[in-house]
């Protein structure tokens, strides 16, 4: 687990913005840090660099420095990047060393070098089971492969621009470095996808000039021509396997590390599946965090603690602090674009004091994307009989958004999911960005699905679960130095679950397909008879004590930070809503407060770049 990032260019890059880069990567990787240059021609240079690998580590597999990176080949000709974790390659490296491959490390990563020296990028792809952005490049076809997994829980930020140049990264504040001033122009449809979202969906990023990566798709970069080939390598499909015997299995594959392991345990069924098939494992020495809120009717701490002592593991109950001021930026600095999940506050305050005790932690991410346990998807799926079929109601903007039936009827059925837990709705974007027409969404389309709760699930899979569920996750555990492991993701389990047929797969209450994998929990503790919490902080709490001072001048800051994109008037209308009483915005005035950290933040860093 660690953070990569590399450059390819028609001249030498300075020193001064080589280290820029890997200091953008420091939290994802404390172990060790290390550069590898080239000249284009493919001759080594760490002074001069025309081309270049940058590794930093966060050791979990074979921790010795020689599983360091970046790593090579023993003719030197072959190089690897890696980020990641990939499980359950053992067997196939003893079958590279029955056929006289020789090891040098005990890590994943050297498998993945020495598969691909033996395979090649296109066979070795469907052998890497679990998580990963991978570059490796191989001077004897002077080719540079980059891939993101399947499911997209590895980030990856690149950017392709004037003759062939091409840079990569786990950061877009690691990759704005490397590459020339005009690529890092704000972007005006990544912000109006922000404003849509609360987070920008891939391909773009808030810049113009970088582009992430979609979750299942790999890139090819020729050195020669400078020409970028990306294509699909997976889409969700259906699969053979007991889900599960296959979960058990991708449990047991995520707790081998060479250091401590953990888990976050809340009081719903995902994570509590995963706590209680490890305890069934044997695993009773692993220790569960659950995030508190002191005095909060949310606070699933206590329930955590009931759960984890039945099942014969250590407890520890994080507090989240009542006050965030003194973090806030730097909380969206780890968020390194504009980024607003709530829930990515607290869960930055566990991380941090998790990664105290513990360098892995097992997550129960993805559950309600499989199974449809968000209650959106049953409120949404009440109108499915409208399909394409939509008024042609036009609307005035209007940023307090009063109109919102009518914004739902002027939309197909499939556009208006995106009202469901927007940011901004299209009446209120058309007011903050008056300039810009106000699109339904930014999504990209999910493969076609048989029901309309498939096609709603597929959406989620292509969109929300990668770009916004997995990246808040990675990134807040990634800012403290710790891995986190999503064994419901696994994509063997995955395409197991979706072979299911319906009346399985989707239940009321949801999810009833792990109800055996907790077997034996007494009814008092069982989430199958709790009230579905969420994980939501005291937000109003922050927003009218620790956050209160930077609503003046918000307005202004924001036309000015956004290259006069947002209108100061209708940005001010709305915190002034807020205040008055109207608590419905909370979310959204969190939204601009992020978005003003964020925008400041990233336009100092292209200053000092310049």
């Amino acid at each position: 687990m660690c953070g990569i990032a590399g450059f390819f260019l028609p001249e030498v890059l300075p020193r001064t913005a080589i280290d820029a880069a890997i200091d953008a990567l420091r939290r994802r990787g404390p172990d060790a840090a290390h550069v590898t240059g080239w000249r284009r021609d493919g001759s080594r240079s760490d002074t001069d660099a025309e081309c270049g690998l940058l590794h930093r580590r966060l050791s979990i597999r074979d921790p010795r420095p020689e599983a360091d990176q970046p790593m090579r080949n023993d003719a030197g000709d072959i190089w690897i990047c890696y980020n990641g974790e990939v499980y359950g390659w053992e067997d196939d490296a003893a079958a590279l060393a029955r056929e006289g491959v020789v090891f040098n490390t005990r890590s994943d990563t050297e498998f993945i070098l020495r598969g691909y020296e033996r395979w090649g990028f296109a066979a070795l792809l469907p052998k890497l089971r679990g998580m990963f952005a991978l570059a490796i490049l191989d001077w004897r076809t002077r080719t540079l492969w980059l891939a993101r997994d399947r499911l997209g829980l590895k980030p990856l930020i690149y950017h392709h621009g004037d003759e062939g140049r091409f840079a990569f990264g786990s950061l877009v504040r690691a990759v704005m470095p490397l590459v020339p001033a005009s690529a890092r122009k704000l972007d005006a449809d990544g912000l109006a996808a922000y404003l849509a979202h609360r987070y920008i969906p891939a391909p773009r990023t808030i810049f113009s000039g970088l582009r992430r990566l979609e979750n299942g798709h790999l890139l090819r970069y020729d050195l020669d021509s400078g020409k970028l080939e990306n294509r699909a390598y997976w889409q969700p499909a259906a699969g053979e396997g007991e889900p599960l015997a296959l979960l058990d299995e991708a449990i047991g594959l995520r707790t081998v590390a060479d250091r401590p392991v953990g888990v976050f345990l809340s009081s719903g069924v995902d994570s509590v599946v995963i706590a209680s098939r490890l305890a069934a494992q044997g695993h009773k020495d692993l220790s569960t965090y659950t995030a508190a809120f002191a005095g909060s009717t949310l606070d699933e701490s206590g329930a955590a603690a009931g759960i984890a002592k039945h099942l014969g593991l250590r407890h520890e109950r994080i507090e989240v602090p009542n006050t965030i001021a003194a973090d806030f930026d730097e909380i969206v600095a780890t968020l390194d674009e504009p980024f607003a999940d709530p829930s990515a506050l607290p869960m930055w305050y566990l991380s941090r004091q998790t990664s105290e005790q513990v360098k892995v932690v097992l997550c129960g991410d993805g559950g309600d994307e499989l199974f449809a346990g968000y209650k959106r998807y049953r409120q949404h799926l009440r109108s499915s009989w409208r399909g394409g079929f939509r008024l042609p109601l036009p609307y005035k903007p209007d940023v307090l958004g009063r109109n919102k039936l009518a914004q739902e009827a002027g939309l197909s059925w499939g556009d208006a999911y995106s009202l469901r837990f927007s940011g901004f709705s299209p009446q209120q974007r058309a007011a903050l960005m008056p300039t810009r027409p106000a699109r339904p969404h930014y999504w990209r389309d999910g493969v076609a699905a048989a029901s309309p709760v498939e096609s709603l699930l597929n959406r989620d899979l292509a969109n929300y679960l990668p770009e916004y569920i997995l990246r808040k996750a990675d990134l807040v555990t990634m800012a403290h130095g710790l891995e986190g492991r999503a064994p419901l993701l696994d994509h063997h389990f995955v395409a197991s679950v979706l072979a299911q047929p319906a009346a399985r797969r989707f239940t009321d209450p949801a999810k009833q397909l792990l109800a055996p994998a907790m077997a034996g929990l007494p009814d008092a503790l069982n989430p199958f008879l709790q009230k579905k919490r969420g994980f939501n902080p005291p937000l109003t709490h922050w927003l009218s004590s620790d956050l209160a001072d930077r609503y003046a001048g918000l307005g202004a800051r924001l036309a000015v930070n956004s290259d006069g994109l947002l209108d100061a008037v209708a940005v001010d209308t709305l915190v002034a809503a807020y205040r008055e009483g109207n608590r419905r915005y909370a979310e959204q005035v969190l939204q601009l407060l992020m978005l003003d950290a964020s925008l400041a933040q990233l336009k100092q860093l292209d200053t000092e770049l310049r």
